[in-house]
């Protein structure tokens, strides 16, 4: 699949988006003649992030593109060439000139599936030089994208399903790729869309977006609208100056709100009668740029009626300042006594939205029973992830030329799963999540209604599990280079990802010191951990008996 004829290619990876190290692990191998072993990796995560019981996986379109799309250009190798021992064969860039990924088989967690620690969220298999070079791309496609998912579907959890959550961070983002990475897998997370326009033409991401304080702030008042003329909504009957009746509203608004006709600000007034020109089906007001309730409102409330006059419907407000809560609800209040004074019952229910370095605090906060907001803008909490930077995920070689292999080392947490393998998720008569469960790829799967002895991690004990139903959780998505079967949409990824966290019970759903969602081995591959860490000296011969 080529990046030429995809668009969203262009947001793909290119090969050389990766660590020296790789290219210098690809020599080593290669000189050894072992370029085409066979080989297995897999990327996963050995802690939740942000203090959570589970993660969002997200991330595996990008990679499967990449994958498919994997090709070192002529100006690739003759940079790898430079940046390579000036000694190096030239017959090891002719290799390099010829790789693809026609050879590598691709198994992962569905886009929106619920992740735990340890469990693969992807498996990548094929000839060794090839999947080493696909590490820190891989890592990189998909660490970031399910922290950002999962980093949404908690603020999501925290808002409810009845707040709308527009993503407004790319300005805030760790550059383009980051932006635009930060806004499809929020959306995927659990955000009804982004301000971002290149995730919408890229991606498919719904986009949102009106104006800013310095649009209002550009209008002194003293402007004349080239054409201040605007036709009734259904169409038929004459034209009406909407700046003229803008101000006869506003007469009447200041009346009935205690103000003076000249308390409100003529610029800000000027903006909205303009926005409103260029957007009569969708106008909405920026309130904060100067007083709120002395300025803000009255404008807009004078251009929503006037507008209201000839059947058009203002789309809401917004609030960028201050106690955005008691904003909210003051201003609810005017616009419900306004609605009843001048009988537009609609503008009783009109959309609040606020947007103001929201992070999780303030979203409860913003979210709590009686609120008026019915939007949140949220940018650089959700797109910089302040709490945890990184998922911290790892790619980590499993088996070569079908045997096992494990890494050891004096962290016990750093420490390996060996060997291919499979993954199951075990749920009780209620649909409740049990546990899910690692084991070899030669073991016969889980029954359901079958006893099962396993071994938790992080545990000395086994114990045994009954489970009702049982779910494989590793699809396969590319075998041999060649895609299997359709990868979902982003909207479908969204929707399973709502499921998938539906299924989470309240323990490990809770945001704070939730209860840790179990996995576990199975006997199998318990013993042969067992096995492969007693075949390594637990002490170094040369500094004698500890």
């Amino acid at each position: 699949m080529a990046a030429e004829q995809d668009p969203e290619g262009r947001a793909a990876a290119r090969p050389l988006l990766t660590d020296l190290y790789q290219a210098t692990m690809a020599l080593g191998y290669w000189r050894a003649g072992r370029a085409q072993e066979a080989a297995e990796f897999e990327l996963f995560f050995r802690r939740c992030p942000f203090g959570g019981a589970f993660a969002l996986a997200a991330g595996l379109r990008d990679c499967v593109r990449f994958v498919r799309a994997f090709r070192l250009t002529d100006a690739d190798v003759q940079f790898l060439a430079s940046v390579l021992p000036p000694d190096t064969d030239p017959a090891f860039f002719q290799h390099l000139r010829a790789l693809d990924c026609s050879g590598v088989t691709v198994r992962a967690l569905p886009e929106g599936s619920l992740a735990f620690p340890s469990v693969p969220l992807l498996q990548v298999s094929g000839p060794l030089l090839v999947v080493q070079l696909l590490e820190t791309p891989l890592l990189c496609l998909v660490g970031y994208a399910s922290l950002i998912a999962t980093n949404a579907a908690r603020l999501r959890l925290i808002a409810g399903p009845e707040k709308r959550l527009l993503e407004l961070g790319l300005r805030r983002a760790q550059g383009p790729d980051g932006g635009l990475t930060a806004s499809t897998y929020s959306y995927l997370g659990g955000f009804d869309g982004s301000s971002n326009m290149l995730a919408g033409q890229l991606r498919g991401v719904p986009v949102a977006g009106t104006l800013a304080h310095s649009f209002i702030t550009s209008f002194s008042g003293t402007e004349v609208p080239p054409d201040p003329m605007l036709a009734p909504a259904a169409g038929q009957g004459p034209r009406v100056d909407l700046a003229a009746c803008v101000e006869t509203w506003l007469e009447r608004v200041c009346g009935h709100l205690g103000l003076g006709v000249q308390e409100p600000h003529r610029g800000e007034r000027a903006a909205f009668v303009a926005y409103a020109l260029a957007f009569p089906r969708a106008f909405q007001g920026l309130l904060d740029t100067y007083s709120v309730q002395r300025s803000g409102l009255p404008n807009f409330l004078a251009v929503a009626l006037a507008l209201e006059e000839l059947g058009y419907q203002a789309v809401g407000v917004r609030l960028d300042s201050g106690d955005l809560l008691q904003q909210a609800q003051e201003t609810r209040g005017v616009f419900r006594t306004v609605a009843a004074q001048f009988r537009v019952p609609w503008l009783e229910s009109i959309p609040i939205a606020v947007s103001n370095n929201i992070d999780e605090q303030e979203l409860a906060r913003l979210s709590q029973k009686g609120s008026e907001v019915n939007v949140i803008g949220i940018g650089t909490s959700v797109v910089t992830c302040p709490r945890q930077p990184s998922l911290g995920c790892v790619y980590k070689l499993v088996s070569v030329g079908g045997q096992p292999r494990m890494k050891l080392t004096e962290d016990p947490e750093k420490q390996t799963l060996p060997g291919s393998k499979a993954a199951f998720r075990l749920l009780g008569s209620d649909g409740a999540l049990l546990l899910d469960v690692l084991q070899l790829a030669e073991e016969p799967p889980p029954q359901a209604g079958q006893e099962l002895r396993v071994w938790p991690r992080g545990t000395q004990e086994s114990c045994t599990v009954r489970p009702v139903h049982v779910e494989p959780l590793l699809r396969l998505w590319v075998q041999q280079g060649q895609l299997c079967e359709p990868l979902p949409s982003l909207a479908e990824s969204r929707a399973f990802a709502q499921q998938s966290l539906s299924r989470l019970s309240p323990a490990h759903r809770r945001l704070e010191q939730p209860a840790l969602y179990q996995v576990a081995l199975s006997e199998k591959l318990r013993a042969l951990v067992d096995r492969l860490s007693a075949e390594v000296p637990s002490e170094n011969p040369l500094l004698g008996a500890a």
